[in-house]
């Protein structure tokens, strides 16, 4: 029996790997519940755990430098829409993405994968050169946050870090940033300050259009397994895949018959509704894992990864993941 470490969120698409319900033949995990600002940086720096829950972004920085501790399986642990993450200062004069173009956005950090997200989405989906704008990094609510990855930028790109001590919140409402990217919303927009509003005004309405036209449900964070472990075990990373993608079927499972009771479990009144919607978009299987069933998606970010002077070269979508997994 093979015992190995997993550091990652408590999700529903992961739990019943861990709760008992499901087993990995030949393989014990130990369950070390992290949020991924925790999880990443110790990815990145110490591979510390046998498996662990990847940013997207920092794994294909990493593997086109050759530093890549993990292999990535096609495992999308955490997807999420991004279009409501785009912040403004209300009198900036911003109407459109377009007028996002020379001017002074702030992002937690310039090469986490919301960032790589959303600046495909403005080039791609409106035409702005993403390039061109001058880029500032900071906390969003608190100061000391860092690039978890040493940037290795082509000349012409303007990325630096706010002062110490700053925020990209205090900055946007100080007039030193004209829109702010970030998946936790600043703190002066949660409170309703009428200086900071969206871009995109209805992200939810922006987002499904988006997906439509693209059919792209956007991966954050994927599930790696160290290079050694994979190397003693070569069979470990099938092995893996077919545990989390049934895991994920357990979730979705146990999920419909929730919703199809008479007394719901939850609080929330139209949860049912949302499923179908959901279907609606997205297909009979939203969350889907794989390699074949997100291979434009993974492309894209490939090509955006160095198109923003992230990897140092395009990857091919076949090198990102275990072999084994490929025909997944």
């Amino acid at each position: 029996m093979l015992t190995l470490t997993v550091a990652c969120g408590d999700y529903d698409r992961v739990r019943p790997l861990f709760d008992g319900r499901l087993a990995v033949p030949g393989v014990r995990l130990v369950h070390v519940k992290l949020a991924s600002e925790q999880s990443f940086p110790r990815a990145v720096t110490r591979a510390e755990f046998d498996l662990s829950e990847l940013s997207l972004s920092s794994q294909l920085v990493q593997l086109s430098r050759g530093e890549a501790a993990y292999v990535a399986l096609p495992v999308p642990v955490a997807r999420a829409f991004r279009h409501g993450c785009i912040y403004l200062r209300a009198d900036a004069g911003i109407a459109a993405p377009k007028q996002l173009e020379g001017r002074r956005v702030g992002v937690p950090e310039y090469g986490m994968t919301m960032a790589l997200w959303l600046r495909g989405i403005l080039a791609d989906d409106h035409g702005v050169d993403v390039n061109g704008i001058v880029w500032r990094t900071a906390g969003t609510n608190a100061p000391g946050r860092r690039e978890r990855l040493p940037l290795e930028l082509p000349p012409g790109l303007d990325v630096a870090p706010l002062p110490e001590g700053a925020t990209l919140d205090a900055a946007l409402l100080a007039g030193e940033l004209d829109a702010v990217m970030s998946p936790t919303p600043p703190a002066s927009f949660v409170a309703g300050d009428p200086r900071v509003v969206r871009l995109f005004p209805d992200p939810r309405a922006a987002a499904e259009a988006w997906c439509r036209r693209t059919g792209f449900f956007p991966t954050m964070h994927l599930v790696g397994v160290r290079r050694d472990v994979m190397e003693g075990a070569p069979w470990i990373a099938r092995a893996l895949y077919d545990g989390f993608l049934a895991a994920k079927r357990a979730a979705e499972a146990e999920w419909a018959e929730t919703l199809a009771k008479s007394s719901p479990a939850t609080m929330f009144p139209f949860l049912a509704e949302e499923l179908e919607a959901m279907r609606g978009l997205l297909g009979a299987d939203p969350w889907r894992y794989g390699v074949a069933a997100n291979r434009a998606e993974f492309a894209a970010l490939c090509r955006w990864s160095r198109a923003q002077g992230l990897a140092r070269r395009e990857l091919r979508v076949d090198e990102v993941f275990a072999p084994e997994t490929l025909g997944s």
